[in-house]
């Protein structure tokens, strides 16, 4: 299956561990004189390279660091464009191709009181992209991903309060319901450009009738 416009093939998907480890490395080497947003804007730009090179688990650090600096900058999406740059935003193609790829069996999932440690081929995601990826794989037709999402989502109003992240999530199932929408309810443009249109024919002018006499009063 072809990836959307923009989003390119993947290669391979890095397990968190590894994009960390990485991430940290290059935002360790930039220059400590360079304006925070600067550092922001070469660090953002390495990430993009990998991912625009098919590594997908660069795509999960962009996706979140887009969030981030949109909650940082209450929701200015102007703002954020300008600190990472043009045409580097992490839209919602590049989020549902992603998600589309993650393996949901390798998701790191911690319960309540689990001291134990992620595995170094997991993907270590915030709630709201576990959601995201739980939604997709839904969508797609994978019970086990209906099933955790239908519990996922009865959760959702006594966390909203306090995870400032939940407000990304919804805007991405708005936009799936939205682009689902237009697939299903859009008519045929094939149909429609086939279609032979018959002019509707005009009545020819109207002949004058002779006028009856006024009765004179």
């Amino acid at each position: 299956m072809a990836a959307p416009s923009g989003v390119p093939e993947m290669k391979e998907f890095s397990p968190s561990m590894r994009t960390d480890v990485i991430i940290a490395d290059w935002r360790a080497s930039l220059p400590p004189e360079l304006p925070d947003e600067e550092k922001e804007r070469r660090l953002y730009g390495q990430a993009w390279e990998a991912y625009a090179d098919g590594d997908f688990g660069f795509g999960l650090w962009l996706w979140h660091e887009c969030d981030r600096l949109t909650n940082n900058l209450n929701g200015n999406i102007r703002e954020v464009t300008r600190i990472l740059g043009p045409g580097r935003y992490f839209g919602f193609s590049h989020r549902k191709a992603v998600a589309t790829a993650i393996p949901l069996e390798r998701i790191y999932r911690p319960r309540k009181g689990d001291m134990s440690t992620p595995r170094t081929d997991a993907f270590v995601l915030p709630h709201y992209q576990v959601l995201c990826v739980y939604l997709v794989k839904a969508d797609g037709g994978d019970p086990k991903a209906k099933a955790l999402l239908e519990i996922a989502l009865g959760e959702l109003e006594d966390l909203r309060r306090t995870d400032a992240f939940l407000k990304h999530f919804e805007t991405f199932r708005d936009l799936m319901n939205r682009t689902k929408g237009i697939a299903t309810d859009a008519p045929p443009v094939a149909a429609a450009a086939t279609t032979p249109t018959t002019p509707t024919a005009r009545p020819g002018p109207i002949a004058n009738k002779p006028r009856k006499p006024r009765a004179k009063k």
